[in-house]
């Protein structure tokens, strides 16, 4: 069998054995295979390598592959998987780790891609249709390296910071509390994307399929401020209920208090609690009006007080805490801020530079074991 191409199944001819050196999780194995021409295609090769799914240079098995980028992806650092793999006995340098997370994250790329070429199927058909389907977003600033990055005198910066744009999705039965209250979220789908909204909104949206978005009877979708959150909601999810997260807008409750008691701490919190108190329980028209009538003072202050009256405003669709609530449904986007924080803790350590490549090929990679994908990851035969 190890002379005959897995392709064609015809014999290799011009066959030589040579020794092939490969690491298993069991150690290193030494083999004598054939190499030889398949007479189908006329392309040369090793039946073992191809019946295996082995590249023709690769010397690590594929279920040590496995492992190692598992431990990759579930651990904070490239330094920290190697001690990790030494511990279980594999010795292997960080920048070997770091090789093998670019080639298989450049794999997990593509196959996102490719599976956005088709419309995706419902994991569970056969599950009732959800009550409430949670779309969250949010985006946090990550640093990369700039085209000045290495070079001893220039004028193009060394550092540049960019957004990575972060979405959850998650039906409404898989959140449930721990004993002690703490919030949690089972198998909720996550995604990370530096780049155009239109192209984050069709990758969470064809997870968010696949997770049976199609058939909830509700939609809800919770974010910031920030415009891009909002008119991807109305391309993507139109129709969906959107909420502005409360804890956002008590923050811009603050900023505008701040800036009408010249940052004076008491007469700002007996000036907010009582209008924050009314925007989470029913009164936001209320409020909403009475800040829409503020008179503006002076100077900066002045500045932050038009400014705060305009996002208020560009909001006001968006705030209705009360109902919200009552329906037994989120008015916080606590699932995607942990999502951007645990991305975080991985991707903005001390001594951290990204290139654009290598954090999309990790965090592709990270997102095929999150999202389920961990398995269509490696070659079957």
């Amino acid at each position: 069998m190890a002379e005959f191409s897995p392709l064609s199944g015809q014999r290799m001819v011009h066959r030589r054995h040579r020794p092939m050196q490969l690491r298993t999780i069991a150690g290193v194995v030494e083999l004598k295979v054939a190499y030889g021409q398949d007479p189908a295609d006329r392309h040369w090769g090793c039946p073992v390598r191809e019946l295996w799914g082995l590249t023709t240079h690769q010397q690590l098995s594929l279920a040590l592959e496995d492992k190692l980028a598992f431990t990759i992806t579930a651990t904070a650092s490239y330094e920290e998987a190697a001690a990790l793999a030494q511990k279980w006995g594999v010795p292997v340098t960080d920048s070997a780790l770091h090789s093998l997370t670019q080639r298989l994250g450049a794999r997990a790329e593509a196959q996102a891609q490719e599976q956005r070429k088709t419309p995706p199927v419902e994991r569970e058909p056969q599950r009732v249709p959800t009550k409430l389907a949670v779309l969250m977003l949010d985006g946090w600033q990550v640093r990369q390296r700039g085209p000045g990055w290495g070079k001893k005198k220039t004028k193009e910066n060394r550092v540049e910071w960019h957004e990575w744009k972060t979405g959850v999705y998650y039906r409404q039965e898989q959140s449930a509390q721990t004993a002690g209250g703490r919030g949690l979220i089972d198998g909720k789908k996550v995604i990370g994307w530096q780049g155009e909204p239109l192209e984050f909104g069709r990758r969470l949206h064809w997870e968010a399929q696949q997770g049976g978005l199609g058939r909830a009877r509700a939609k809800l979708v919770v974010g910031d401020g920030a415009p891009w959150i909002w008119n991807l909601a109305q391309d993507r999810w139109a129709g969906a209920t959107e909420l502005l997260d409360f804890y956002h807008a008590t923050q811009h409750l603050w900023d505008l208090g701040r800036a009408l008691h010249r940052n004076d701490e008491a007469a700002t919190a007996r000036w907010v609690e009582p209008r924050r108190h009314q925007l989470r329980h029913g009164r936001e028209k209320q409020l909403l009006a009475e800040i829409a009538g503020l008179k503006a003072p002076r100077g900066q202050a002045g500045k932050v007080v038009v400014r705060e009256q305009n996002y208020m405003a560009s909001h006001a669709g968006r705030m209705n805490y009360r109902t919200i609530h009552r329906r037994g449904w989120p008015i916080g986007s606590g699932a995607v801020e942990s999502a951007c924080r645990q991305r975080q803790c991985r991707f903005k350590r001390p001594g951290q530079f990204w290139t654009p490549e290598g954090m999309r090929h990790l965090s592709s990679l990270t997102q095929a074991r999150h999202n389920q994908h961990w398995n269509e990851l490696w070659p079957t035969n």
